[in-house]
């Protein structure tokens, strides 16, 4: 009898140590699955602080269904001042002073019902370049968990660069070089002031809104985005971005 409780014992603590040895490999392999994570989201924010995203998950996507885009990157310093002025007052004009998000305008959308967004240029960055589109609660948490990373490794001026190039102008026309060749036949660097705003009063809604031929109400938006460009430019909010 107490052969066999002893025996029963033993096989009570192999079992023990089995189930242990089993939750300590899981914890390892979720633990290294976790880590392999962070260094791929990790690697994948340093390189394009330094290179240019080839493509970006919705670039993709239209060309699937387009058959071509048209699209060409160019460095910020080949954009006209005000064209970024332009665009930084249209989309996120506090863009020098906040890191990643900006939370009056967040306070405004919450208090207006959703009828107005509270994204920053740099929640719109992470979102076109790492992400994908949609309103999906999944989309928001990583761009959450991702706006601050790459506020604190690339400058304001790349956050800006990379903007100006993957963002949508009209339908099949991404970046600010196409945009510009497509609206005014002329290149960036030669945007005069209304011209630039009338590029960046199309942002919030590409595919409806033309530069070429802007309605009455985005007449309206052009005349505000162009004195709000001058604005920025007058009391400091575009230094972090202008040599």
């Amino acid at each position: 009898m107490a052969k066999q409780a002893k025996k029963q014992t033993k096989q009570t603590k192999t079992r023990g140590r089995k189930r242990a040895a089993v939750k300590g490999g899981v914890r390892r392999v979720v633990l290294r699955i976790a880590l392999s994570i962070v260094v791929v989201v990790l690697g994948a924010v340093a390189l394009f602080a330094v290179f240019n995203p080839p493509t970006t998950p919705y670039m993709a996507s239209e060309t699937r269904r387009l058959g071509t885009l048209d699209h060409q990157w160019i460095g910020l310093e080949e954009i006209a001042p005000v064209m970024a002025r332009s665009v930084v007052a249209a989309e996120d004009a506090n863009f020098c002073n906040h890191w990643g998000f900006d939370v009056a305008a967040i306070r405004a959308a919450i208090e207006e019902g959703g009828t107005r967004g509270g994204s920053t240029i740099s929640q719109q960055v992470v979102k076109n370049v790492y992400l994908w589109q949609g309103r999906s609660w999944p989309r928001k948490a990583l761009e959450a968990l991702l706006t601050p990373l790459v506020e604190a490794v690339w400058s304001k001026r790349r956050v800006l660069e990379v903007y100006l190039n993957v963002a949508e102008f009209g339908e099949g026309v991404f970046g600010i070089d196409a945009a510009s060749y497509a609206a005014f036949q002329k290149p960036p660097a030669q945007l005069s002031a209304r011209e630039a705003a009338r590029l960046a009063s199309v942002l919030p809604n590409p595919k409806e809104r033309s530069a070429n031929s802007p309605s009455t109400p985005m007449q309206r938006r052009v005349a505000q985005i162009e004195s709000g460009a001058a604005t920025i430019a007058a009391d400091g909010r575009s230094d972090c971005f202008e040599d």
